[in-house]
């Protein structure tokens, strides 16, 4: 947790990785250079011209939206070193997370990065967003812009224009199912330091731009000082499309045989989330669209005022994790998830008080929680456990991580019920994680470990030991060079000694065979973000579809790596069942309430009544070929 805290405060300065970088970086080339003698001389046609004016009213438009929003802003960071046989491989790893308020940001202030490592105060980066760049900087040993994070979402946040930029059509393309125009662009003087030089993608209905890659370079005499990036955007509304997330690259120049020196990925969501207030941490949920269940109701015995005691400490949490934008919204996925963690009830005969609820934590290090009877799993979890396969590989890894957490609910390991008390979570958002320690204790993880295993003794979990201990083999080759993807935000690690590497369910390793990296048959985990996406404006989670890559060799395989963003675009729709509709409508509402199963807007999940346990269902499709 100490790490934690300092990561929610550094987290805007990290994203800053982007802007100026000290003249020591020279000889970088730019990702999807273009030399100037590559712009086209011809004329734009009046179809193109016309498309540009609207991308230019657009763009001051997104500039509009984004200063009245204050979302998360997450980067992580993984710094490569060759290797022989796999080519490049993650040497170190960073990862920073906080909210930006763009208001403040894009209203023009400067900020002084030489003093800026004197800053005090726990929250003081929402004073100064960027009062801890001064620490980054000695960190990475690199020089900083403020300017740099607001180019990598925004082509030109005060100048994108025609007498700044000159434009030159490229070619029509499809991004997704989203027709395009695309442009190169480069600064219409040559004293343009620091300004958009690269290519845009502008989506031909509105005139919207969906994609821009290049550097801020301002000429390409400059292009070695700076750090290369692609940004994407996403349709979350009607004709608006937000900064959804980029990636960032640069080889090292010392390599003959063209290897990454570090490579990033930035995700950007809770667009609905407000700047919080000076009275924000006092002012309490608002319940709205409780139902009226008076009439039918019973006298409460012991156990069960003990339970609904734990169950208000748990619903306070997740209410307040999803009002600070940590936790997806209520999704289909969810419950597909809270299926297949009713199986693992089912197969081994056991009946809970109240139904298991699964809800994603939307953050980059692999973590799980319990809190009461809801399971937390985080997205990137999900993602490199999402193996293709037609022997169910993600199911079973998913078996053993949900089984995990369930153990710890059916052993009673609950929440601090000091929750109950809804004083207890009236705090801004920037400090989410600093008061709530959510993880297990030793303790209660070395039963939950034990039990664990019993849970996946039946003969229909049998090939959930295998996999998982196979995924687990590849984390413990990888865990020395990946420290912060293993240090959870909020609750359990996979690793019982970071020193070691030494899992809490070790004993699973050796049952998942011996770990080869030339065998293109075995993969034992995925690349981040391989499995699910998530809308920056709902921030409900949805589940990939991506078409079946085979192996051609062990460089493929880049397990727990960063790679390239590459989202399917597509135009906006209007939600069409209950759960995107509510989702959608708690976004609208400024994420003040959270939605039920059945997709009606509450402040707080609704207490269930004890049902048996769910019969087994259906899993998540890999989408692997059935020839395959």
């Amino acid at each position: 947790m100490r790490n934690l805290r300092k990561s929610c405060i550094a987290g805007v300065a990290a994203i800053l990785l982007a802007a100026t970088a000290m003249p020591a970086m020279a000889g970088i080339p730019l990702l999807g250079k273009k030399k100037k003698e590559d712009l086209p001389a011809r004329k734009l046609t009046p179809a193109q011209i016309a498309l540009l004016d609207k991308a230019i009213a657009r763009e001051a438009d997104v500039i509009k939206v984004v200063q009245e929003r204050a979302p998360l802003v997450e980067t992580y960071i993984q710094n490569m070193k060759p290797d022989q046989a796999l080519l490049q491989v993650p040497a170190s790893d960073q990862h920073f997370l906080g909210r930006v308020d763009f208001k403040k940001v894009l209203s023009g202030d400067t900020y002084e990065t030489e003093d800026n490592h004197k800053a005090k105060g726990k929250l003081g980066f929402f004073k100064n967003s960027m009062s801890y760049i001064g620490g980054l900087n000695k960190q990475l040993h690199l020089q900083f812009n403020e300017v740099g994070f607001i180019q990598m979402i925004l082509v030109d946040a005060h100048s994108f224009d025609k007498e700044t930029y000159k434009f030159g059509f490229v070619r029509n393309d499809f991004l997704g199912s989203v027709p395009t125009m695309v442009f190169d662009v480069e600064p219409a003087t040559n004293k343009s330091r620091g300004r958009f030089f690269g290519r845009i993608w502008v989506e031909r209905r509105n005139g919207n731009i969906v994609r821009f890659n290049g550097s801020f370079a301002g000429s390409e005499k400059d292009f070695r000082e700076f750090y290369h990036f692609d940004s994407w955007r996403t349709n979350v509304q009607e004709n608006l499309w937000l900064p959804t997330a980029f990636y960032v690259e640069e080889s090292d120049p010392k390599s003959d045989e063209h290897t990454v020196k570090f490579k990033a990925v930035n995700h950007i969501w809770g667009y609905a989330l407000k700047v919080p207030t000076g009275d924000a941490e006092n002012v309490d949920v608002e319940v709205k669209g409780a139902d009226d269940v008076s009439a039918d109701a019973q006298d409460i015995s012991p156990l069960g005022a003990q339970r609904a005691w734990v169950q208000q400490a748990e619903d306070n949490v997740v209410t307040r994790l999803f009002q600070a934008g940590l936790l997806d919204a209520p999704s289909d996925f969810d419950k597909i998830m809270e299926q297949i963690a009713g199986n693992v009830l089912a197969y081994n005969n056991i009946q809970v008080a109240r139904p298991i609820r699964v809800r994603t934590l939307l953050t980059e290090p692999l973590e799980s929680l319990a809190i009461g009877n809801t399971i937390v799993i985080s997205k990137s979890l999900i993602d490199t456990t999402a193996v293709p396969g037609n022997n169910n590989e993600q199911v079973n890894n998913l078996y053993a991580i949900i089984a995990f957490q369930v153990a710890h609910i059916i052993q009673g390991h609950r929440l601090d019920t000091k929750y109950a008390f809804n004083d207890r979570l009236l705090f801004p958002d920037t400090s989410a994680f600093t008061r709530i320690p959510m993880h297990h204790t030793d303790h209660d993880n070395e039963e939950a470990s034990k039990k664990t295993l019993e849970l996946l003794s039946p003969k229909e979990l049998n090939d959930a030991s295998a996999q998982f201990g196979l995924y687990l083999a590849q984390l413990q080759d990888r865990y020395k060079s990946l420290t912060a993807l293993n240090e959870p935000m909020i609750g359990d690690s996979l690793i019982k000694d970071p020193k070691t590497g030494v899992f809490w369910l070790q004993a699973l390793v050796g049952k998942g065979g011996k770990l080869d990296m030339n065998d293109l048959k075995q993969n034992a985990a995925m690349p981040l973000s391989s499995f699910l996406r998530f809308d920056p404006w709902t921030d409900q989670v949805v589940q990939m579809h991506p078409a079946y890559e085979p192996l051609l060799s062990s460089r493929d395989k880049m397990p727990f790596e960063v790679t390239p963003v590459y989202l399917k675009l597509s135009y906006y729709k209007a939600p069409t069942n209950a759960l995107d509709a509510a989702a959608a409508a708690a976004a609208a509402a400024g994420a003040n309430a959270t939605t039920d199963a059945a997709g009606n807007a509450v402040s707080a999940p609704p207490a269930s009544t004890g049902t048996p346990a769910a019969a087994p269902v259906a899993t998540p499709s890999t989408g692997v070929p059935a020839n395959q």
